[in-house]
């Protein structure tokens, strides 16, 4: 039982991980929106999941496309980021899509939230278990 709360927290703490990324890398294309030249950048979240997944379970460390920090006990994820393809050329060569932004941002702001009430559930599914009498 334990192992398995384990192996499911560290799972979900590595989706809150890629998930907290992907909204800092999103705010900034938007706070970037007017800026010339500036090219939106995002990554495959389910790849950089999977990569980040199979390297913990593994024991490998670093998966393609991840880094990990000096400390291993708090890895930092580093999915690897490729360009956003630009909807509609611009004249100062943004790619800053706005509403291709937003919408990605509250989906992931949706889905970080539902990340976090997963590991709330299964936390107090696991505590309730410890507190049920045995049972022979």
């Amino acid at each position: 039982m334990i192992a398995s709360l384990d192996a499911t927290l560290d799972f979900q703490g590595q989706a809150l991980l890629l998930r907290a990324e992907r909204q800092r890398l999103i705010a900034g294309n938007i706070a970037n929106a007017d800026t010339p030249g500036y090219q939106a950048r995002d990554f495959d979240f389910a790849r950089a999941l999977r990569a980040a997944s199979g390297a913990a379970r593994v024991g490998e460390g670093i998966a393609e496309g991840v880094t990990g920090s000096a400390d291993a006990r708090h890895p930092t994820l580093h999915p690897g980021l490729r360009y956003a393809l630009p909807a509609q050329t611009n004249l100062d060569r943004n790619s800053v899509d706005m509403d291709r932004e937003r919408a990605a941002f509250a989906d992931n702001a949706v889905k970080y939230e539902a990340t976090l009430r997963f590991v709330g559930a299964g936390v107090r599914t696991a505590l309730e278990a410890m507190k049920a009498p045995n049972q022979a």
